[in-house]
């Protein structure tokens, strides 16, 4: 009964942020059980919804990647720099007219942006001998700040119609999403969620240290790179399609492991539900709270992901010092 509540939740969500929005529908149920009856409904709210979902999911699993390889509480897509360089990669895809925003080629571009940032950021920390996950954090973030004024460098001297569109999505929008956009990011999600459901044992052990997880039997350099595979894949088909949803990669996996337990193996499956649940509750809010305007998504994001993780470390924080 327990593993059945987050799906039912996420059913009934998705059931009302399609039912809400600057226009109102009639018949809204007869709508909902014929499938292409109502554009709005099924051409705009629909791919948006489903978008959310994926999106969440992708992020959430992205930011379990980056806990478990970094083996470091504060770890996620936007601090190992993945999600500036996912921004880069599509937006100098965009940019010199290879791709158009949200297509498979700008996710094609994003993916293969975060997994150089994220490459730069393992080779750099570990530059000098053993790979130390406080230099990861550190050599990430200045990554990330780098990758980041290369965006906004790139989209202010952007002279073309769609430098606007590319400003709002590179901080996070799911306006521009269409059902075609959708098939590529369920091609990420779905691989990266299977290579990070595979080494999500090794996971386990790598927690216990890197020597702890070598003398256990873990090939910890092997594991690492298949983690930055994943969490390239996932992050980077999530940024190139909607932007850079900050909050997520960081708070889900910490609700998640709140909740259910340390096990990477489940902790894989939960932290795509409450990533997915967080993002489509903010998109709604996002779409819905100024109308007729829309708030950046990341606002929302933070504003229903902070407290909770507050509230989640407040009450049950012996639970993370076991970890």
């Amino acid at each position: 009964m327990k593993k059945t509540v987050p799906i039912v939740l996420l059913i009934l969500v998705a059931v009302g942020a399609m039912s809400v929005g600057s226009s109102q529908i009639d018949g809204f149920w007869s709508v909902l059980i014929n499938p292409g009856s109502n554009e709005i409904v099924w051409q705009i709210r629909f791919p948006r919804v489903m978008a959310a979902l994926i999106v969440g999911a992708a992020l959430g699993i992205a930011g379990l990647m980056a806990q478990g390889a970094c083996n470091n509480a504060v770890a996620e897509p936007a601090i190992l720099g993945t999600a500036a360089g996912a921004s880069f990669g599509a937006v100098i895809g965009i940019a010199t007219g290879l791709v158009q925003v949200g297509s498979l080629g700008a996710l094609a571009c994003g993916t293969a942006g975060a997994l150089l940032a994220t490459s730069i950021t393992f080779r750099l920390a570990a530059f000098r001998g053993a790979l130390s996950s406080f230099t990861l954090i550190i050599v990430g973030i200045a990554v990330s700040a780098i990758f980041t004024s290369l965006v906004g460098i790139t989209s202010a001297v952007l002279n073309r119609a769609d430098a606007r569109s590319i400003l709002f999505w590179s901080l996070g929008s799911l306006a521009l999403v269409t059902n075609e956009n959708l098939i590529g990011i369920i091609i990420t999600t779905l691989v990266g969620g299977i290579v990070a459901w595979s080494i999500a044992p090794k996971l386990d052990r790598l927690s216990l240290g890197d020597q702890s997880a070598f003398h256990l039997g873990v090939n910890v350099s092997r594991v690492r790179f298949f983690a930055l595979i994943s969490l390239s894949l996932l992050a980077g088909g999530a940024v190139s399609t909607v932007g850079v949803i900050a909050f997520i990669g960081l708070a889900a996996p910490h609700i998640a492991r709140f909740i259910y337990g340390p096990s990477h193996r489940a902790l894989t499956i939960q932290s795509a539900f409450v990533g997915a649940l967080i993002v489509l509750v903010a998109d709604t809010l996002s779409r819905t709270i100024a109308q007729p305007n829309e708030l950046p998504i990341g606002l929302a994001t933070a504003l229903i992901g902070a407290p909770i993780l507050i509230a989640l470390v407040t009450v049950k924080n012996n639970v993370w010092r076991t970890q």
